[in-house]
């Protein structure tokens, strides 16, 4: 079995398990009724409207 030649510091493992948790800026539309930017797939904050009809009210 092999047998690592030098020991690895705490910082070189640690910085090699963080490197899975970065994160990217979410992904973002615009509302095609209102021109806001959103979430794709989600209803739009600011008019309420989702798939060409009005899927909650916003005061």
């Amino acid at each position: 079995m092999a047998v690592p030649k030098k020991k690895t510091s705490k910082a070189k493992g640690r910085s090699r398990r963080a490197a899975a948790w970065r994160v990217s800026a979410p992904a973002q539309s615009t509302c095609p009724r209102c021109g806001a930017v959103k979430r794709p797939h989600r209803v739009c904050g600011v008019c309420g409207w989702y798939a060409g009809r009005e899927a909650m009210e916003v005061a």
